[in-house]
This record gives structure tokens, C-alpha cells and sequence, in this order.
């Protein structure tokens, strides 16, 4: 299998790991973290950036940069990542549905 130039990861930064590190980055007007939420809706490594795609409870909440500045404070402490492109979508759209069960549970949804 022909590895393509510049897709490789740093051994050791896995997908679990970017995750686990913007499980600190908390909604601040619901008070439960982005991961749980369901707003994360994907990322990916390629060598040491890490591209993720997040969205908003709301189209046109305002605290899309402060989660976003937040997102990339806490992956620059974490080993492997040499730079984060976070990009909001606003498709599709979050609902409810999306988040975790402790999530749901924290706030009453069911």
C-alpha cells in the first residue's frame, strides 16, 4: 500500500486523544462540554493539524469564536498537534438528538 505524502500521523495522536482534550471545552450557557453536546461532527489528522468540523446549538450563536479559541488552546498542549483548523458548518443542523446520554441526562432531556 503506497502511503500518500503528508497524510501520515504522529505516532501516537489518535482521533480518542483530540477528543478527550475538547471534552474541556464547555458550552458556557449549558455547561456541558462540545464532545457531549454532539457539536464535534468530525476530525481528522494529517501530520500533526488536526482539521475539525464543529457546529452551534444555534445558527448565529455568539460564542462560536470563544469555543473555537478555546478548541485551539487546549489542542496546542496536546503532544503531536502542531496546529488546528477548525471550520463551523452549520450543516446538519444540531438537534438534541445528537448529544450523549449524560448529556441528555445533565439536562433533562429524555
Amino acid at each position: 500500500m503506497e502511503q500518500i505524502e503528508g497524510t501520515e500521523q504522529p505516532a501516537g495522536l489518535t482521533e480518542d486523544q483530540v477528543l478527550e482534550a475538547l471534552r474541556n471545552v464547555f458550552d458556557p450557557e449549558l455547561g456541558i462540554n462540545i464532545v457531549d453536546l454532539g457539536l464535534v461532527y468530525s476530525v481528522k489528522i494529517e501530520g500533526g493539524v488536526v482539521h475539525i468540523e464543529y457546529t452551534l446549538t444555534t445558527m448565529g450563536c455568539p460564542i462560536g469564536p470563544l469555543i473555537e479559541q478555546q478548541m485551539q488552546q487546549l489542542l496546542a498542549t496536546v503532544p503531536g498537534v502542531d496546529g488546528v483548523d477548525a471550520e463551523m458548518v452549520l450543516r446538519p443542523p444540531w438537534s438534541p438528538e445528537m448529544m450523549s446520554e449524560e448529556a441528555k441526562a445533565a439536562l433533562g432531556v429524555f
